[in-house]
């Protein structure tokens, strides 16, 4: 029989009649020496911290490549006065929230597929991750001939079954719909990666033990899988969500924010203002639209991740 011993609420025999205190914690140390830090650091300061703060003091000036002059918040005014600027922020927010939420409940699907059982398991993954290499101007040439209303392949192959295919980019209903769905085309792959690798992290024991219980495979996508790979869920949602509202290349390649305005972003607003020459307006621009891409992610990353601990 083993026997326990007691803890012992007074002072130790012989230690002396005081109380021994406990010594005291010192704090982690770095398992590097500082001077590794500080390559990275300059990379941060030169690339990230010194073009910011340059960007929001030339959005207050009027300036060309040789000289600048102070106008204070008039840049604002008139980037705010822009005519198309609320349709730009509209389609901002649409795309961002319609390319994020495909990819999201795809990358969740496709995930699930390619880590079951499958004999061509390994290649449907190449096949599924290879748009992301792809030149996004160049995916968004290709799918400009593609979708043409005449000679494009994809209302040819629709004539074939007796339906006559839309104007996919020249019609204002259909523009920004058939972007966003050669988006989520090009980025789902990423997606995949994210969620494979998630699923791949989760402990078999709980299949095990859902299958012990005459569980399904509905009952193990919703009780296992679903639950235990938000992380990867947290991660697809954030950066698909930042993704799409700075998206500029593959509209400008596609519309150039036509037909007229209706497919206009904020990006491709303000690159329309480099083109005609207004760079202090259009540096203003893109303060702005730094603004509203941290006041939307960072609430939204904080929700996301309150989410993530309690899940």
């Amino acid at each position: 029989m083993v026997t326990i011993p007691q803890r012992t609420t007074g002072p130790r025999a012989g230690a002396g009649s005081g109380t021994r205190r406990r010594p005291a914690r010192r704090a982690a140390k770095s398992p590097y020496p500082y001077a590794l830090y500080i390559p990275a650091a300059v990379v941060y300061v030169v690339i990230f911290l010194i073009p910011t703060v340059m960007a929001f003091y030339f959005s207050l000036t009027r300036w060309t490549l040789f000289d600048s002059t102070f106008v204070g918040f008039e840049n604002f005014v008139d980037f705010f006065s822009e005519q198309n600027l609320r349709i730009g922020f509209q389609n901002t927010i649409v795309y961002a929230v319609l390319t994020s939420g495909l990819k999201v409940v795809l990358g969740m699907a496709l995930g699930v597929l390619l880590t079951s059982k499958l004999r061509l398991r390994g290649f449907l993954r190449s096949v599924v991750f290879f748009p992301v290499l792809v030149s996004t101007v160049a995916v968004g040439i290709t799918f400009s001939a593609l979708l043409r209303p005449d000679t494009g392949l994809v209302n040819k192959a629709l004539a074939l079954v007796g339906v006559s295919g839309p104007d996919w980019l020249g019609d204002a209903s259909t523009a920004l719909l058939s972007v966003v769905i050669v988006d989520v085309w090009k980025g789902v792959g990423l997606a995949v990666v994210i969620y494979i690798a998630g699923i791949l992290s989760i402990p078999q024991d709980y299949y095990q033990a859902v299958a012990a219980d005459g569980g399904t495979a509905w009952h193990r996508f919703r009780h296992v899988t679903l639950p235990l790979s938000w992380p990867a869920t947290y991660s697809v949602i954030i950066l698909s969500f930042i993704g799409g509202l700075r998206s500029f290349d593959l509209i400008w390649t596609m519309t150039r924010g036509g037909p007229g305005f209706t497919s206009d972003v904020i990006a491709s607003i303000i690159y329309k203002q480099y083109q005609a020459g207004f760079f202090g307006l259009s540096t203003a621009g893109n303060v702005i639209l730094f603004v509203v891409v941290t006041a939307i992610v960072v609430p939204l990353s904080y929700v996301l991740g309150k989410r993530e601990v309690y899940s």
